[in-house]
């Protein structure tokens, strides 16, 4: 009879928490909608194009490209004549011994100063602004690859701290839920304060690192906002898969893809270009010049004499020269610059060597992490597999009395472990994945 008692009691205990229990689970249901219809759905492709409208860094280098194309053209270069226009009055009142006078002298001209040739240097100008324009294309690409690494690592980074919160939570609620049952267990004399108190750690040890994994998460949707240079209280829902799909690669194709498309690589190979134009535009300083100098004016005197009155005198003229020029000596400068010059592109052509070398040495190594990091994945994935079998027969032994609490935690806590390096294990893969783009420069069209 008392037996029945008890099971009663403990039968209504029960029914009360289950009943706590869906109304918590209803309100949390509730609070979960209405921020989710406040918060902006955000896909990663979303971010990528957010990042390349508003991004702070590709703004700034996309002015630097402007500027860039503004100056490649044939004026900046020196191909156009300079072209002058004057005009003056002058007035002047002169005293002497016969008469006095006023003098009013009006003129207008025009200029023109025109270097004709001057060793292709004109021709030269204009290929190193055009290297320079190409040069600022590709800064604007590598910053436009790097946002791109950036945010792509940044919403997989929010992506990860929030399924860490689900692990988290539930292995809280697997605490919560021993938490609740050994209390009733002691309420009816079923269990010792020392139960009670071991269950209530595990209970507050878990909360704290679900509380602690929000604010991780929180803090990393910041910085997902920051590289698309949006608001910080913009909240966002993201809403891809986080997921890692291996993809098969050759690397033999991703070496050619490398020297082909690398914008590091490309930029040294316009560098080289510059190197190239220095040697030729030193050698255009053993040319001769030719400058044309032209123009004309007109000028209209007028004096106005005290006893004979006024009278007015026109007068014009024209003129234009050509003017040849050649340097014989200049202290050897000429000489030395050119030898620099070659110096420097002799240089250039060990520095794209050593570029290449190096960049295939990292290439390698990355694949080959690439690999390892595929193999880790799937054994993360066969780890976590077996970690929540283990932790389901756990709480059925745990239940049954099988195991004591000791055991049943140290479960718990191999599940989260497990859980945890799984998550790592995409997210680190993903992390790598991302970065063999970028080197073989193909991260531009995998997602721009």
């Amino acid at each position: 009879m008392k037996s029945k008692i008890v099971m009663n009691k403990l039968s209504s205990v029960s029914g009360k928490y289950n009943m706590m229990r869906k109304i918590s689970l209803l309100l949390s249901l509730v609070l979960f909608v209405s921020i989710s219809f406040a918060q902006q759905a955000l896909s990663l492709q979303d971010a990528i194009v957010k990042s390349l409208e508003n991004n702070y860094d590709i703004t700034l280098v996309k002015q630097s490209q402007q500027i860039a194309e503004i100056r490649n053209n044939w004026g900046a270069a020196g191909r156009y004549p300079y072209i002058g226009l004057s005009a003056g009055a002058n007035n002047t009142y002169n005293f002497n011994d016969t008469e006095n006078y006023l003098q009013n002298r009006f003129t207008a001209g025009v200029n023109i100063n025109w270097t004709l040739f001057d060793g292709f240097s004109v021709k030269i100008n204009k290929q190193r602004f055009e290297e320079l324009e190409q040069l600022s294309m590709q800064n604007t690409a590598i910053i436009v690859e790097g946002t791109i690494q950036s945010v792509i690592l940044a919403y997989y980074s929010a992506l990860l701290e929030k399924e860490k919160i689900n692990v988290v939570k539930e292995l809280m609620d697997l605490s919560e839920d021993r938490f609740t049952q050994i209390e009733q267990r002691k309420e009816f004399g079923s269990a010792v304060t020392f139960d009670v108190l071991q269950a209530k750690n595990a209970y507050l040890s878990d909360k704290t690192n679900f509380l602690l994994q929000e604010v991780a998460y929180k803090n990393s949707l910041r910085d997902l906002n920051y590289l698309m240079a949006v608001d910080d209280n913009q909240k966002f829902d993201l809403i891809s898969d986080f997921e890692a799909l291996p993809v098969e690669y050759s690397i033999a194709d991703l070496h050619e893809q490398l020297l082909g498309n690398n914008k590091v690589l490309k930029n040294q190979y316009i560098n080289q270009n510059l190197l190239e134009n220095a040697v030729v535009a030193a050698k255009s300083s053993y040319y001769p010049s030719l400058d044309l100098s032209a123009g004309g004016g007109v000028t209209r005197t007028g004096n106005d004499f005290e006893v004979r009155g006024s009278s007015w005198e026109n007068a014009a003229n024209m003129y234009g020269n050509l003017t040849l020029s050649y340097n014989l000596f200049s202290g050897g400068n000429r000489k030395r610059a050119l030898q620099i010059a070659e110096i420097e592109q002799q240089g250039g052509e060990v520095e794209i060597s050593q570029m290449q070398h190096d960049l295939t040495n990292k290439l390698d190594n990355l694949y080959e992490l690439y690999l390892v990091r595929e193999e880790l994945l799937s054994v993360a994935k066969e780890n976590l597999d077996a970690a929540k079998l283990n932790l389901q027969i756990a709480k059925d032994k745990y239940d049954a009395g099988a195991i004591n609490s000791f055991n049943y935690r140290d479960v718990q806590l191999i599940f989260l472990n497990a859980a945890q390096q799984e998550l790592q294990a995409i997210y680190n893969f993903i992390d790598t994945h991302t970065s063999l783009l970028r080197m073989t420069g193909t991260i531009i069209q995998q997602y721009e």
